[in-house]
């Protein structure tokens, strides 16, 4: 007979999550809820883009978007009602938005005081990265050093009332998206973040004794591929670097405070429409690049469904996802051992590799002014570095299954046509209807004095979001 188990202390499973909103505040609310019930353990939450992008449903330019990829957050009330019997003091919030960052965490708090929670209580982030969406995605309204001057005054106030929130995270996945290699993934996030950082300084907002802990409070999202151990080896090569960049530029001495956290989502580049049922063991092998290496592991993982290259997913498909997360934390013995690549010839030589191109790489960056002087410079290499892959694709030097080889398939029980979520396209009118109600109910004067008030804030110099908070 075996011996019985011996009892080994494990460790705390990261925070898991699911991408998630659709349709309006009331539907997402139904979502995340479900969700929680199913064993997530923080949120993250999917904005459309009139959201993303500052415009009111009824704006000419929102139509045909609303409540499409995310869901739509106009004014307090949605707010209230997307996170309604969601505890605020109890809940971690990854808030993927970026140009208007300042607003929805101010609707968040606004939320948030309400309820009787204090602000230097609330847990979560606001990716709040504009340099990446000038180089991949384009979701920004104002140019970029302007762009800066609202991230520094969100990292200036959260470092004094709410110094648990994530105000920036720095965001290297859609950098991956658009074609980045590892090195220029590595180099070019590291670049945002010391451009972001040196300018906290310059702004006189953060005193040196605070700024420790403003360092700390700079998470990353990042995008694990299907290069399984590159992969593994590009985040190790992360955490090196973050600490290097602490300890010599910033004098940063607090082990805690050096550590490089960070949330991923898999890669959804990778996701094919053809043959999707093989995009679940990509997500798998990519979720084990970012969590099987103890060192460098996620703080939080967000997995995408199986079907997301056809649509959005259904609540099902989520809970596959979300599912996958659970039998790897809870099933597996994963969370007993201490790091399994230390001493790996092979994961440090190639992390080595790694370290030393991207350093090389962000010198050059650093060289000519920083990140956000050389945007047009970076985009340049994303853009070469993207045509290079689709030519490999194109070619078949890269092979992706079901793309380009073994093409040929059985039909799938997984197909039809209710597959994917279809929102509601009454959905648009509802939200229109309701904005104007809610425009009709609020007090005019006081909304002309606060944004008199944010105008002279912008014109003088003070902080945005004291102004929009207060």
């Amino acid at each position: 007979m075996s011996e019985p188990t011996k009892s080994v202390k494990r460790d705390e499973p990261w925070v898991m999550r699911t991408y998630s909103g659709h349709s309006s505040a009331a539907a997402s609310n139904e979502l995340y809820r479900t969700n929680l019930a199913q064993g997530q353990t923080g949120l993250s939450i999917a904005f459309d883009l009139p959201t993303q992008t500052g415009y009111d449903p009824d704006h000419i330019l929102a139509r045909g978007e609303v409540g499409k990829v995310g869901v739509p957050v106009t004014h307090l009330g949605d707010m209230r009602t997307l996170l309604a019997g969601i505890p605020p003091g109890e809940m971690n919030t990854s808030m993927t938005i970026n140009a208007t960052a300042a607003w929805l965490l101010a609707l968040y708090v606004a939320n948030a005081n309400e309820q009787g929670v204090a602000t230097n209580d609330l847990r979560g982030t606001t990716q709040n990265d504009i340099l990446k969406e000038y180089l991949s995605r384009g979701t920004f309204i104002f140019p970029p050093l302007q762009s800066r001057r609202i991230i520094v005054d969100m990292i200036a106030w959260c470092a004094v009332n709410a110094p648990k929130w994530n105000p920036i995270n720095i965001c290297s996945y859609h950098l991956q998206e658009v074609g980045a290699t590892p090195v220029q993934e590595i180099a070019f996030a590291l670049a945002n973040a010391i451009d972001i950082l040196d300018a906290v300084k310059s702004s006189g907002q953060v005193s040196d004794a605070q700024f420790p802990q403003v360092f700390s409070s700079v998470s990353f999202f990042v995008n694990a591929g299907i290069r399984f151990v590159e992969e593994i080896c590009k985040m190790r090569a992360f955490v090196d670097l973050w600490e290097r960049i602490g300890r010599d530029r910033y004098q940063i001495t607090d082990d805690r405070a050096l550590r490089f956290r960070y949330g991923v989502q898999v890669n959804s580049l990778g996701l094919t429409e053809a043959q999707p049922e093989n995009n679940v063991q990509r997500i798998v092998l990519e979720m084990l690049a970012v969590t099987l290496s103890k060192g460098a592991r996620a703080r939080s993982v967000q997995l995408p469904a199986w079907n997301e290259a056809l649509g959005l997913p259904r609540p099902w498909d989520q809970q596959w996802s979300l599912r996958m997360q659970q039998v790897l934390a809870f099933e597996t013995d994963l969370l007993e051992y201490e790091d399994i690549f230390d001493g790996s010839t092979v994961i440090e030589s190639r992390t080595s590799e790694l370290v030393d191109a991207a350093w090389s790489e962000l010198g050059e960056i650093l060289s000519i002014g920083g990140a956000f002087e050389a945007v047009d410079v970076l985009k340049s290499k994303l853009v070469n570095s993207m045509s290079s892959r689709t030519s490999r694709i194109e070619k078949g030097d890269q092979k992706v299954i079901g793309v380009n080889a073994f093409t040929q398939t059985a039909p799938s029980p997984l197909g039809g046509i209710d597959n994917i979520l279809k929102v509601d396209p009454k959905i648009e009118s509802q939200m229109v209807a309701e904005l104007q109600q809610w425009r009709k109910t609020r007090n005019q004067s006081a909304v002309d004095i606060a944004i008199n008030s944010l105008q002279n804030a912008a014109r003088g110099g003070s902080n945005l979001l004291a102004t929009k908070v207060r």
